[in-house]
């Protein structure tokens, strides 16, 4: 198992290999960052957007949270990472694409399934179930259809990138830029099992890359 002394190991190895190999590309990104494109992607510590898309470090600006959700624009309440960071992709980096990516056997989505958190303090899940109540009334719609087993789960995972790109769409500068054709929003979804990558189509359905 990979604890802190792990981390450090692991960093004297980029230090002394893959920081010494782009040295050129470290000191041109100390200048500041141009990605292309933004991912908001899960928490989950088995999708990293980075090595699934085999980047390099400055090709893409990276949020991660729970079940890879976008929350709808609003005013107030609590602190707004998401939106942050989404403001800091649009307006100061400007990225043509965003991207969002789902993943299978995610715990956010069997949280949204079982209700598991509903009602919770915070601190003890309620911050999780507030979260992944965003979810809730596609989480009902699939229920409803296919039950709580692994079909609806693989639903509800779909189904939280459709949800998320049509929340991105709620935020007036999101919005209008892909008006405009200044910005895509694009879907896909990694299947960790397989280890394949699908790409949502504009119909909101999903087929191999």
């Amino acid at each position: 198992m990979t604890d802190f002394n792990d981390l450090i190991d692991g960093y004297r190895r980029f230090r002394t290999s893959e920081y010494r190999r782009h040295r050129d590309r470290w000191e041109e990104l100390s200048e500041g960052q141009s990605p292309r494109v933004m991912v908001i992607a899960c928490s989950d510590s088995r999708v990293d957007p980075a090595q699934i898309f085999d980047t390099v470090p400055g090709e893409i600006f990276t949020v991660r949270n729970i079940a890879n959700l976008v929350p709808p624009f609003e005013l107030g309440g609590g602190r707004h990472g998401v939106s942050a960071a989404l403001e800091f992709a649009v307006n100061q980096l400007e990225v043509p694409e965003i991207v969002v990516l789902g993943h299978g056997s995610c715990g956010g989505v069997a949280a949204s399934l079982s209700k598991q958190f509903e009602g919770a303090a915070p601190g003890e899940g309620g911050f999780i179930g507030h979260w992944v109540d965003m979810l809730d009334e596609a989480r009902d719609r699939i229920v409803a259809e296919h039950g709580t087993g692994p079909e609806a789960a693989h639903a509800l995972e779909l189904e939280t990138v459709r949800v998320s790109l049509r929340n991105l769409l709620t935020f007036p500068q999101i919005e209008k830029r892909v008006a405009a054709g200044k910005l895509k929003l694009k879907g896909a979804y990694f299947a960790i099992a397989e280890g394949i990558l699908y790409v949502m189509d504009d119909s909101g359905e999903f087929a191999p890359a």
